[in-house]
């Protein structure tokens, strides 16, 4: 197929559009770069995928070195016009919508960034699906939309209309946006909610990044919560095959759909929402046992109090995933972790 996957500097990006490509499917990839978090490891990423870095400029497309079915373009979703000569010149028969301003503590600190990436961008994504008749749209939704919810494991056939950042707001909205789309103009779209996704490659803000650099240079970790937190920890693999589930089963309407009942997961139109997740919480100080498991040594933590905009508990309910794709997470936080601290202590030249 050909696919336009956006993120592709990103961490599960990165890591889809490899798989993609080395599979033999046609994948441009999309991002604008941003500096929310290190640039530098965002472009060795590229580089890892085969890409001349010195080759990348704004509008440019370039080919991997490694991987000629892999191609990379830099831009930003609100270049109407890059997305809409590429879609012309494609005609991709699936986008994978992966680039969103990522973080929920940072949409307190810019909340514009959010409304500019997650929702106007998205919107032009929307937009060429729609004039180009693609034939299917895969994006990212989150586990944050679930918000104040308590009632675990969490369920897409539950609403969700409490959320508690602007993060999870532009996530929820992002649904919206795709089911008026699937209705109105037939394009068959699918919201993935991922939740806590770790790994090699992984994002400098998340808390594995920050617990393994903490500890390689001796330093302490802030635990939020006094560390009664649990996540349903989901290693980056394990993501990457539920996403090409979707790539390769475009949503369909569900027959069944009643308006007087209606299932946010499920509709009329051609349009689905499913979590992807490990549906296996894991204690978050199990989580850092496990790097300390992996580096030999007790980690000093300073416990501290649960931060604005954040929950204390996620599961997912993967259940339909797991119905319609036989979708089955098989990497245990302990083989993870230890992936990822192998992985940080390489990049940076430390040593374990």
């Amino acid at each position: 197929m050909k696919i336009l996957v956006t993120g592709t500097a990103g961490f599960i990006g990165f890591h889809l559009a490899n798989a993609l490509a080395k599979r033999g499917d046609e994948v441009v990839g999309y991002d604008n770069i941003n500096d929310y978090y290190d640039v530098n490891l965002k472009l060795a990423r590229l580089k890892n995928a085969g890409f001349d870095v010195s080759e990348i400029e704004e509008r440019k497309l370039i080919t991997s070195k490694t991987n000629a079915n892999l191609k990379f373009i830099k831009a930003d979703l609100a270049d109407k016009e890059v997305l809409e000569n590429l879609f012309k010149e494609y005609k991709f028969d699936c986008v994978v919508n992966l680039a969103a301003q990522a973080g929920v503590r940072y949409s307190l600190i810019n909340p514009q960034a959010y409304i500019d990436s997650n929702i106007t961008g998205f919107l032009n994504i929307l937009e060429c699906c729609r004039h180009n008749k693609t034939a299917n749209l895969v994006y990212a939704s989150s586990s944050s939309v679930y918000g104040l919810n308590e009632n675990m494991p969490f369920s897409t056939h539950e609403a969700v209309n409490h959320p508690i950042s602007l993060y999870a707001v532009t996530k929820k909205s992002n649904e919206m946006m795709a089911h008026t789309y699937s209705h109105l103009f037939g394009v068959p779209t699918t919201g993935l909610r991922f939740f806590t996704v770790y790994g090699p490659w992984g994002r400098p803000d998340m808390a594995l990044f920050l617990f393994t650099e903490a500890a390689l240079k001796g330093k302490s970790i802030d635990v939020f919560n006094h560390g009664k937190m649990k996540r349903d920890f989901t290693y980056v693999d394990d993501i990457v095959k539920g996403i090409i589930k979707c790539v390769d089963n475009p949503a369909k309407p569900n027959p069944k759909w009643n308006a007087k009942a209606p299932d946010p997961a499920t509709s009329s139109a051609p349009f689905k929402v499913y979590n992807i997740g490990n549906n296996s919480p894991v204690e978050l100080m199990d989580y850092i046992k496990a790097v300390e498991i992996r580096i030999g040594r007790e980690i000093e933590k300073n416990f501290m109090p649960l931060q604005a905009g954040d929950v204390p508990a996620t599961f997912a309910d993967v259940s339909d995933l797991v119905e319609d794709f036989n979708y089955k997470p098989n990497t245990s936080v302990n083989d993870g972790v230890a992936r990822f601290v192998e992985w940080y202590s390489e990049f940076y030249g430390v040593q374990i």
